[in-house]
């Protein structure tokens, strides 16, 4: 059976996975791929944890506004470049300021 990697568990394919792959219909994501796909789900869910500073009325100081800013875009932007699986193996997150 064909090995297929999902939310970074490696795993035999179902027979119906194995037989949609056979017939072409499939292709399993490559490890940079999924690499990426891994990564954007934790970014996704740190954008989410900090929409708040995007109300108009969230208690913050416009220089605790810019740096919540400025830390958002660092996180939307941790693909640009990522083109092999180690460098998004050895990318270094962005530090979340202090509310």
């Amino acid at each position: 059976m064909t090995k297929i990697q999902i939310n970074n568990t490696i795993r035999d394919m179902t027979a119906e996975e194995q037989a949609e792959f056979d017939a072409g219909q499939v292709t399993p994501l490559s490890a940079l791929e999924q690499s990426l796909s891994d990564l954007r789900q934790k970014r996704n869910k740190l954008l989410q944890q900090c929409d708040w500073i995007e109300l108009n009325n969230a208690p913050l100081t416009s220089n605790k506004k810019t740096e919540w800013q400025t830390y958002r875009t660092k996180l939307r932007d941790i693909t640009n470049g990522l083109d092999t699986v180690d460098k998004v193996k050895a990318i270094t997150w962005p530090t979340k300021p202090s509310e």
